[in-house]
């Protein structure tokens, strides 16, 4: 949570011409409420569960073709069986980072703004502790990026960079200039 998912995956969604996808908007589509609201009636091993059939989902999508940079929520990839699915999948992924200081700092500002809810943002104490019971999953990912006092220009021009991602021309007619 607040490590830059969301915002990194947009700017390099528009650097690169991709799709850009934050797999809980698409649990939220395919629930029609929010993540929040899946919390709170439904309890998060239910969330798990919906949010892993979207993981399946995308993955399957991603393996048809096309470009596309999905933002996993904070908790996805730290279930096994998720990282496992990921991993198997072959597809990258980025491990974005900070000091659990700064990402309580942003969760809580963003908070402040009501763009998201979330649901296991309470006390200071529970989200380190969440940070550090998550971390050792998202230690494993081959790629890691420090996002603490970065601008998210940097940020994704560095997984440009490491991963060696191209930009999609976009298509034009005859005379015209992109």
């Amino acid at each position: 949570m607040g490590a830059g998912k969301t915002s990194v995956g947009r700017e390099l969604g528009q650097r690169l011409n991709w799709v850009f996808e934050d797999l809980d908007d698409r649990v939220e589509r395919q629930e029609g409420r929010s993540v929040a609201e899946i919390f709170r009636d439904s309890g998060e091993p239910q969330f798990r569960r919906t949010e892993r059939a979207a993981l399946q989902q995308v993955l399957e999508e991603l393996h048809g073709g096309g470009a596309r940079i999905v933002a996993l929520g904070g908790g996805a990839f730290a279930r096994p069986d998720n990282a496992e699915l990921l991993e198997a999948s072959g597809v990258p992924v980025v491990f974005l980072d900070a000091r659990v200081e700064e990402l309580w700092r942003r969760c809580r500002e963003e908070a402040g703004s009501v763009t998201r809810v979330r649901p296991l943002l309470q006390t200071f104490e529970r989200f380190r502790a969440l940070y550090r019971s998550r971390r050792k999953g998202y230690l494993r990912v081959p790629t890691k990026i420090e996002t603490g006092g970065r601008p998210v220009e940097a940020i994704a021009a560095e997984i440009v960079e490491r991963l060696g991602l191209k930009k999609i021309e976009m298509q034009t007619e005859p005379g015209e200039v992109e």
